[in-house]
Formats: C-alpha cells, sequence, structure tokens
C-alpha cells in the first residue's frame, strides 16, 4: 500500500471528517433543516427532509465527487422548473450556479452539496404534491417519498428520469406542458398591441375594422389561423372561420362574429395564459393517481365534462357541455365522488336552503305553486300532505318538498347519484335550452349533463342490459327506476382555466368563481 503525502492525507481527514459531521448535526438536530426559513413551504417542507437524506446507513449524497458533474446536472433541472410550471427562484437556481461555478473550500463544499440537496427534495415535492395544500387528498395519503426517490436517482444516475417521474403521471400534464411552452415563447416577446376598439356592436364578414390585421396575426399565432388570407382591414369569410375556431377553444359562441366577448378574449396578453397554464399544473398535482377504471372529469370553469376509461388513455372519449352552480350564490363544491347509482324518472328532494329562499316565500304569494309545478310536502314519516297543511309544515320545518317525476322534473329523466354530504349530483335537466349560453354557472350547485343517455350507457358500462334502446327506455316517463352501478365511478370535480386536448389545442376559460386570483395569492405567499 502506497502511503499518502501527510499534506494530502490531512486534507482527505478534513474532507471526510467535515462532512460526517455534518450528517451528525442532521441527525442530532433536525430542526437546524427547517429554522433556516420561518416560512413553511408548501404540502411538504424539504428543509425538514433534508437531515433524513444526510442520515442513515446510506452514505449521504456527494454532489461534488464526480467532478461536480451530478450538482451540474441538479442545477440544470433546476433552472428549467418553469417547464414544469415552477419558478426556479424558488429552488435558488441561478444562485447555486454561481457557487458552484465559484469553487469553494470543504466547508463552503458541504453547505453547497446540503443546499443543492434540499433544492432537489423541494422541486421532487413540488412536482408530486403541488406547492398548496389541496383538499383533493394529503401527503400522508401518498406513498410517494422524496428522499427515497432522490436516493434513488443519484444510486442509477437517472436525475432527469427522477424529475420525471415525480410529475403527475396523467397525459393532461405533459399536454398542459407543451402547450405552456408554446404560449411562454408568444410571452417572449413584448410586442402585443392593443386591439382598437369595435366601430360596431359586431363586425361580421364583409365588414371593415381598424384592427383586422392584428386580429389576422393573432389568430395566427395561436394556431387558429393556419392559411394565407388576404390583407387590408376588411374582415372575410377565411377570418371568420379561424374566428369560430379560437371561440370554441374560448368557451364562446361559435357565431364566427368579431363582438366584444371575442374581443376580450383576442386581446387577452400570453403572459396571463402562461399563469393560467401555470395554475392548472399545480391544480393537476394535487389530484391523487389516476384510477384504472372508468371515470368522469367536470371542468367546472369550462362547463365541461369529459369521461373516459383509465385503462385506455387513448380510447374512445365521451365530451359533452355542462351547467354548474351560479357564481355568485351556489358554486359548484370541488372534491371527487364516487358515482354508485343511477335513477330514472327520478323524484327531486328540494333541499332546505332551495324551500326557505325560494319556495316558501313563493308559496306565500301563490298557495298554488306546488301543485302547478308538480310538487308536494312530504311529512317526516313520508305522508303527503294537502296544500295548506303542506304549507303549514314547510314554514315549521316539520314537512319537506319533493317534485314529482315527470316534464316538470328539475331533475330530468335521470340522476347520477354520489353520496356525500353536500348532496351534490349529476343530472339531466328539462330546460335543455341552456346549454347554448355561452356562460352556464346557472344551477344550485349541482351539475346538469348536455347528454344523459350517452352517460348513463358509459356509467353502466353494461352494453348486454344497457345498450342505447334501454337507456333510452329507461328515459321515457313511467315509475322511478334504481339501478345501481356494477362498480363505483371516480366523478371529479376540477377547477381550470387552462387545459390542452387530445388534438393539442389550448383550451381557455374564464374564471367564473375568482379561484385563479386566490390561487396566485396562495402561491405568492408560499
Amino acid at each position: 500500500m502506497t502511503m499518502r503525502q501527510p499534506e494530502v492525507y490531512r486534507a482527505a481527514m478534513n474532507v471526510i471528517a467535515s462532512r460526517w459531521l455534518c450528517c451528525l448535526l442532521f441527525v442530532l438536530v433536525p430542526a437546524l433543516a427547517a429554522a433556516v426559513q420561518d416560512t413553511p413551504r408548501g404540502p411538504i417542507d424539504a428543509r425538514a427532509l433534508t437531515a433524513r437524506l444526510f442520515a442513515g446507513a446510506a452514505p449521504p449524497p456527494a454532489w461534488l465527487d464526480d467532478g461536480g458533474a451530478r450538482a451540474r446536472e441538479a442545477v440544470r433541472l433546476l433552472r428549467d422548473a418553469s417547464a414544469h410550471g415552477l419558478d426556479p427562484a424558488r429552488y435558488d437556481a441561478d444562485r447555486l450556479a454561481t457557487r458552484l461555478a465559484a469553487g469553494a473550500d470543504d466547508v463552503a463544499a458541504l453547505a453547497l452539496e446540503r443546499d443543492i440537496g434540499t433544492a432537489m427534495l423541494q422541486y421532487l415535492a413540488d412536482l408530486h404534491f403541488g406547492r398548496v395544500a389541496s383538499g383533493y387528498r394529503l401527503p400522508s395519503d401518498d406513498a410517494f417519498d422524496p428522499v427515497e426517490h432522490l436516493r434513488q436517482a443519484l444510486r442509477t444516475g437517472r436525475l432527469a428520469e427522477a424529475v420525471d417521474t415525480a410529475s403527475p403521471q396523467f397525459p393532461m400534464v405533459r399536454r398542459v406542458e407543451a402547450t405552456l411552452a408554446r404560449y411562454r415563447a408568444l410571452a417572449a416577446s413584448p410586442h402585443w398591441p392593443h386591439l382598437p376598439p369595435l366601430p360596431a356592436k359586431r363586425i361580421e364578414p364583409g365588414m371593415r375594422y381598424a384592427g383586422t390585421a392584428l386580429v389576422r396575426e393573432r389568430l395566427r399565432l395561436v394556431g387558429d389561423l393556419d392559411a394565407d388570407t388576404p390583407a387590408g382591414d376588411v374582415y372575410t369569410p377565411e377570418l371568420a372561420v379561424a374566428v369560430r375556431r379560437f371561440q370554441a377553444r374560448h368557451g364562446l359562441a361559435q357565431d364566427g362574429v368579431l363582438g366584444a366577448g371575442t374581443l376580450a378574449a383576442l386581446a387577452v396578453p400570453p403572459a396571463r395564459r402562461v399563469t393560467q397554464l401555470e395554475l392548472t399544473l399545480e391544480r393537476l398535482r394535487w389530484l391523487p393517481r389516476p384510477p384504472q377504471g372508468r371515470v368522469v372529469v367536470v371542468d367546472v370553469p369550462a362547463y365541461r365534462l369529459w369521461a373516459f376509461d383509465g385503462r385506455d388513455p387513448a380510447g374512445q372519449l365521451l365530451e359533452m357541455r355542462v351547467i354548474v352552480g351560479a357564481a355568485a350564490r351556489t358554486p359548484t363544491p370541488l372534491f371527487i365522488g364516487q358515482m354508485r347509482y343511477l335513477e330514472f324518472n327520478p323524484y327531486w328532494n328540494v333541499p332546505r336552503s332551495i324551500e326557505k329562499a325560494e319556495i316558501i316565500p313563493k308559496l306565500a304569494r301563490d298557495p298554488g305553486y306546488l301543485a302547478r309545478n308538480d310538487m308536494e310536502a312530504v311529512s317526516a314519516a313520508g305522508q303527503v300532505l294537502p296544500d295548506a297543511a303542506g304549507a303549514a309544515a314547510l314554514r315549521a320545518g316539520t314537512a319537506r318538498v319533493r317534485q314529482r317525476p315527470g316534464p316538470k322534473n328539475a331533475l330530468g329523466a335521470v340522476k347520477f347519484a354520489m353520496p356525500n354530504p353536500m348532496n351534490i349530483y349529476l343530472h339531466s335537466t328539462s330546460a335543455r335550452e341552456l346549454f347554448t349560453r355561452s356562460r352556464r354557472d346557472l344551477s344550485h350547485g349541482c351539475i346538469r349533463v348536455e347528454d344523459p343517455a350517452a352517460l348513463a350507457q358509459f356509467v353502466l358500462a353494461d352494453p348486454a342490459r344497457w345498450d342505447a334502446g334501454a337507456v333510452a327506455t329507461a328515459l321515457r316517463p313511467g315509475r322511478t327506476v334504481t339501478v345501481p352501478l356494477r362498480e363505483p365511478v371516480p366523478v371529479v370535480l376540477f377547477y381550470a382555466t387552462a387545459l390542452t386536448d387530445r388534438e393539442g389545442r389550448a383550451l381557455f376559460a374564464d374564471d367564473i368563481y375568482g379561484l385563479d386570483e386566490q390561487l396566485v395569492q396562495a402561491l405568492r405567499a408560499d
């Protein structure tokens, strides 16, 4: 064995001793990792995990031992956090890069290794759980461990792969990230001039508009105009076709006419769209692992429902318009329910809040209100009460109102039941004309679906017994029939003002409940 020079030996031993002393401090005083800063960081604060990363039987991360290659890769990944909708500054990426490039003595090198480890742990935790606590799940409900995830990546030399697998494995995540990259490139250009005001209430093909050239260029930039169109200030039929595509992506009436709503959507700067897409990625991180089976997703501000089989992500997709809770009074709550049964020709058991706010005052003015709307007062024992006695019992709170099945029933021909304390469910409706509106937050909180027959077929998942004909028969007026599902179907009531469909089209919606701004403020406070 060749003896080392004393100076080299002492330097090496100093490095080893310093490193293990650092690890010992993390073991004995784990609070030090969290005491660097008082403000907690999201559902998981990585500073509380750093002690585990540098403790235990496994050797501590040696980011600098291979000439700094691991450290440089880690910093590169942290600097690329914006591709996932996260802010590299949160992980001190630029400062870590500066410290890495500058070199350091032994003590400073150990501090740098610790800080790179903490930054990577925070990045992995944020990618997986999100930065803001979610109502959909808790970190304790998830087996993902950022420390073990990072250790495995360091053992196998697959740090970039660890970042990718920490992110939710929904196809939607990758599509939204691709859209984010496109809109971030658009936002990098400061040139996004104001559109001139409309000279009339609406601009139709053949009419002149001073902003036609800007509209043309904007439609081209966002991908709705893919062919050359004549220059000039005339609003052409070709532009109208592109505007219809734009309107379809923004939840507007698809009439191909330039009106106030369409002009306002065209005026939204790309930076605002970037924020919306980043918020969607944050919200997608809140969701639990996608189920291996049928699932129904309702995006509340987009007024859209999608139903698909998680076992076949590229398979058939059912899509339809919905009506959701009114923003001003009865917003639809956001949660994940389990659809368990269908009721064909259901009774509508009116919630007490609606009785007090609407029905009892109407009864005071119009004693025949219940009879005219196919409603009845029912006692606690289930007895249908005469109108006069029923009105008195309703005022006293000893009876309830229900609406009989039929053409006037608010639930329409079918109710999709998912038992929950808020009494929220999906149902059809007798007021089908409301689906033609572009803004459809009109309900008391439940979700009205545009195509109940198709949704019933999807969730029943029994073509032999419940084909299109059988469902159509059950939807006809008749007795109330309850049909349990063979297995529960998860229903995700979600909120995203920016999504990307399977064709890669960016879909944007208005922030009808004001939740985007609330989330922006929560992220700033974190």
